[in-house]
């Protein structure tokens, strides 16, 4: 591999590339390969330098290191974990992202599943843009179930390919990442306490934006705004409060912002439009929009209410 500027990452244009990196032989198939960590001295999840995949990544790590960033407060079990990344995604170099050698890593170039459902759905999972302190911590039960999979991966590839093979690698990476998908919700649960102070952390966070009229400036906060303050992707941050409340974090965005207009329409004497302006919105239409769709009524008729 050619060496570049270490600030510039480098791009996997695919498997085969991947597989030159770790220094190993080509993958049997083009456009999907699983690598065993313990039969090529280990796989390394990274190297030193920030890459962009062209492909699925999912890594099994036998031992993960490091906590998440938001808090220590809680117990992570030591069975190992589960590191997911998508195509077009930046990873390693200053992503904090861990050197400890992967028992499994599967990659899977997305044209693997043209003509499949899984080739529209598996951008439904969240986990994928994840950042790295959010993996998924294994409990043993899980550990067994997640390695299972990974052998009856490997063990199909590995096999004479036929008319049946990828239905069944891809019914199995389908199993997978429902597996996936359970144990991170099993794990949002397990989090509740360091995941409710997040969420009062949110609340407060949001209170102060409007408090100070940052909304002025800056308009309707975002959910990038909110995952940059509570130092966690957005991903995991709408993923998490849903676990909780049953809400994403645009729907609790959203939610502040009526509670606030409510507030102005019913203790002061501002236009709708000054209510719209000072919350950060640009038309007032679309304000009374969102609040109609909110409380079914118009910002006049929730005022004309109160008097």
């Amino acid at each position: 591999m050619k060496k570049e500027d270490n600030n510039t990452p480098y791009k996997f244009t695919s498997l085969s590339d991947a597989y030159k990196v770790f220094g190993l032989p080509n993958p049997k198939h083009p456009l999907i390969g699983i690598i065993n960590g313990s039969q090529s001295q280990g796989v390394p999840n990274s190297f030193s330098q920030s890459h962009v995949l062209s492909f699925y990544k999912i890594s099994f790590k036998p031992k993960l290191s490091g906590k998440l960033k938001y808090g220590q407060g809680y117990y992570d079990f030591d069975e190992g974990g589960l590191l997911l990344a998508s195509p077009g995604q930046i990873v390693g170099g200053n992503n904090n992202e861990t050197n400890v050698c992967s028992e499994y890593t599967l990659l899977i170039h997305p044209d693997f599943f043209l003509g499949y459902p899984l080739s529209k759905t598996i951008k439904q999972y969240g986990f994928f843009s994840y950042a790295t302190n959010e993996t998924l911590h294994l409990a043993e039960d899980e550990k067994a179930t997640i390695i299972a999979i990974f052998k009856m991966i490997e063990s199909e590839l590995n096999s004479r390919i036929d008319d049946f093979s990828q239905d069944v690698v891809v019914a199995q990476i389908e199993l997978l990442l429902n597996y996936t998908n359970r144990f991170y919700k099993r794990q949002f649960i397990t989090r509740k306490a360091v995941n409710n102070d997040l969420l009062q952390r949110m609340e407060d966070i949001l209170e102060d934006y409007f408090t100070s009229e940052r909304s002025l400036d800056q308009g309707i906060p975002t959910v990038q705004f909110l995952s940059e303050n509570l130092n966690i992707s957005p991903s995991y941050l709408s993923d998490m409060l849903r676990s909780l409340t049953g809400q994403n974090a645009q729907q609790h965005i959203h939610y502040k912002l009526i509670e606030k207009a409510k507030e102005r329409l019913s203790t002061t004497n501002l236009t709708v439009s000054e209510v719209a302006y000072e919350l950060g919105f640009e038309h007032s239409q679309s304000f009374s929009k969102l609040f109609k769709s909110k409380t079914n009524l118009s910002p006049l008729a929730f005022r004309r209410s109160f008097n």
